[in-house]
């Protein structure tokens, strides 16, 4: 069926449907990675957000049960040049179009992603939506500018899990491991239990009280979706974790809650990071790394001591180090999924940190 790409300022770009064809309406984004879409399309960090692909074939490794980073199709919808429909890989199940479907996701083909791409880099992100009919209608438009857009939303309530749960296994595990989860993906949780936390993982408003009764050993604040400063209650309890004096990792969203936790301020980026090869800069030893990112706001750069990291391409904060207390966190996904593997040893550094804590 014929589905039209409508932004908010009128641009109007036409294509071809092949995912479900109901109306998306959202943030419109592109990430630059070269593959991962599976990964992308089921980070939760994407909700409320329609995603263009800047890679201009999509589909052709199809889709396969073992890359999921969550339960379902996180984003509103999907933006690609071109669709292909017949997968070559031994671990897909299905294609692209048919898993898209079957999370009742919309998705176009035979949009300029070039020239979209192009337009939010000068512009910044638009709101925009997904429609599908024989022609266009200003309907289509009046529906996109209703949409009130990502800054001042708060949605990780949308994405976390229902109710508590342990992740791998706790079999001899030295450090329990508190996750608040604010929209984690799953590798993030893997990475985690790999280097040696018996990993719990709790719901976005679990009461910080019956969690510091629990007496874990540390607590990480995972990533997610929409604006940090909304979420009183993540920050008001990121406060109280802090009190504690415990090791804390923050990833992402949990960077930014941590930074509002400090006083610090987040801001609105005009595009946003998303991708597999932004640069970053550890200030500690000065290595770059290539990272993969997916954010659409950053804690204020103020030149503090307590900036760990930085981004090379516009040189905003990508990470906090607390000096004289146990408190670390990263902007960017050093779990990559998908990405480069640059960044991987935050997880063992911060299982070091926990482990030098109580010694």
């Amino acid at each position: 069926m014929k589905a039209f790409l409508v932004l908010e300022n009128g641009d109007i770009y036409e294509g071809i449907s092949f995912g479900y064809e109901v109306e998306g309406v959202g943030e419109v984004v592109f990430n630059t990675s070269i593959s991962g879409y599976q990964e992308i399309l089921t980070d939760p960090s994407y909700c409320k957000q329609i995603v263009t692909l800047t890679y201009p074939m999509i589909g052709n490794y199809g889709i396969c049960p073992e890359d999921m980073e969550s339960d379902k199709i996180q984003v509103t919808g999907l933006i690609v040049k071109e669709y292909v429909p017949i997968p070559s890989n031994f671990r897909s199940k299905e294609t692209l179009s048919e898993f898209l479907i079957r999370h009742k996701v919309p998705a176009i083909q035979g949009i300029d992603t070039r020239k979209l791409t192009l337009f939010i880099r000068n512009k910044g992100a638009p709101n925009g939506g997904i429609f599908f009919g024989e022609k266009y209608s200003d309907e289509f438009l009046e529906k996109v500018r209703a949409f009130k857009g990502i800054k001042g939303l708060g949605l990780a309530h949308e994405v976390t899990t229902q109710e508590r749960y342990d992740f791998g296994t706790k079999e001899g595990k030295k450090f329990k491991l508190a996750v608040y989860d604010y929209g984690v993906k799953r590798n993030i949780l893997r990475k985690l239990d790999e280097v040696g936390f018996a990993v719990s993982v709790f719901p976005a408003k679990y009461p910080v009280e019956k969690i510091l009764a629990e007496d874990f050993h540390a607590y990480f604040l995972s990533n997610g979706p929409g604006d940090p400063e909304p979420l009183d209650y993540a920050i008001e309890s990121t406060k109280k974790l802090m009190e504690t004096k415990k090791p804390i990792f923050g990833i992402c969203l949990g960077h930014q809650i941590m930074g509002l936790a400090m006083g610090k301020k987040t801001t609105k980026l005009k595009f946003g990071h998303r991708g597999g090869n932004q640069p970053v800069i550890n200030l500690k030893t000065k290595k770059v790394e290539i990272t993969a990112q997916n954010h659409g706001f950053a804690v204020v750069e103020e030149n503090s001591p307590e900036t760990s990291h930085l981004n090379l391409n516009d040189f905003t904060n990508e990470g906090i180090k607390v000096f004289d207390k146990p408190f670390m966190s990263v902007q960017y996904h050093p779990e990559s999924s998908p990405g480069p593997h640059d960044a991987e040893y935050l997880f063992q550094e911060f299982f070091n940190l926990v482990e030098s804590f109580y010694k």
